[in-house]
């Protein structure tokens, strides 16, 4: 049901971080209204200032461990930290943002009669004994490790939606996001994209942790959002989960040989000790995806770095103008 005529006013929660953001946009220029919330933990202002003149958006600064009572059509939750720095850095917040923040927007859903799209996340597999890794597989995660409190938390959550379902009959929808990037990253989140392109463009050492043979999907941030949408429209007998991922497969030193290639860099490979139980194989099966949802990643690797340097190319010149500028 709408609630305000024939346009969907959509609440996406961590709407002001990289996927949210990018979310938001997307809604927006089809007609939706979109409320975001977003603590501000690691959302950036920049990703949202060129909406905040736009009649069919709205800011609302909240931490979704919180209760929220709104009136929309739609849920996004997607509010939480992704990368390890940022979620291990509280990582006791970082499991009631997960837990909570699921429990009060589930609450929120089931008031309105809303549907409601939780982001979940590849790392539910854990460090997979099954090669790609298809919806069916129940994961292989350390629930006492230091990633614990995400790869844990996104599996509660997920228990949480479920059993909204089946007790509430709440319309819910489940998206297993595999690594996505592109442009609006965090500069200093710390996943290995970011990381990389940052250290190739300064000319430092590139990091890779252990022999760079272990390996990854990654996903453009339009192919995921992309996702994200049509799951969201998708009819309501489907609830997932769903992977979301690009399936093309790449090792962390192939990613690192791309990113020094295509920007010209003179930076040298460093290794560095693995961390705690950081998964040796990452990629998805995208067959229901592509079933479901007629949908499947198509930006190839190369294409997607090209935006993503060219971004980060542009905020460090403006970072640098603005030092310089200070310096005065």
């Amino acid at each position: 049901m709408r609630m305000f005529g024939g346009r969907k006013r959509v609440l996406v929660t961590g709407g002001a971080g990289f996927l949210g953001s990018h979310l938001v946009d997307r809604l927006i220029a089809r007609g939706d209204e979109v409320l975001c919330a977003d603590n501000m933990f690691t959302g950036d202002k920049r990703n949202i200032v060129h909406l905040l003149d736009n009649s069919l958006f709205e800011f609302l600064r909240h931490d979704v461990t919180n209760p929220l009572s709104v009136e929309v059509d739609e849920i996004y939750n997607l509010a939480c930290p992704a990368s390890p720095f940022h979620y291990q850095h509280d990582s006791i917040q970082t499991a009631k943002t997960n837990v909570l923040g699921a429990i009060n927007m589930l609450s929120l859903a089931q008031r309105l009669r809303a549907r409601i799209l939780q982001a979940s996340t590849s790392e539910v597999y854990g460090d997979p004994t099954e090669h790609p890794q298809k919806e069916s597989y129940w994961g292989r995660v350390n629930p006492i490790g230091p990633r614990a409190c995400y790869d844990e938390g996104k599996r509660c959550a997920e228990t949480l939606f479920f059993d909204f379902r089946r007790q509430h009959g709440l319309d819910i929808k489940i998206a297993r996001i595999f690594n996505t990037y592109g442009p609006r990253m965090n500069v200093g989140d710390g996943r290995v994209v970011s990381n990389f392109i940052i250290q190739a463009l300064t000319g430092e050492p590139i990091t890779i942790f252990g022999d760079g043979e272990q390996t990854r999907s990654f996903c453009y941030v339009d192919d995921l959002i992309e996702g994200l949408m049509r799951l969201m429209d998708a009819p309501a007998d489907f609830p997932g989960p769903i992977n979301l991922g690009n399936e093309d497969e790449f090792t962390i030193r192939e990613l690192a040989e791309q990113v020094i290639e295509l920007t010209g860099s003179v930076s040298k490979l460093v290794s560095c000790p693995l961390p705690e139980d950081d998964p040796r194989q990452r990629q998805p099966d995208a067959n229901l995806a592509r079933e479901v949802l007629d949908w499947e990643a198509t930006t190839r690797l190369r294409e997607g770095l090209r935006h993503t340097i060219d971004y980060f190319e542009a905020l460090l010149k403006e970072e640098q103008s603005i030092e310089l500028n200070a310096a005065k």
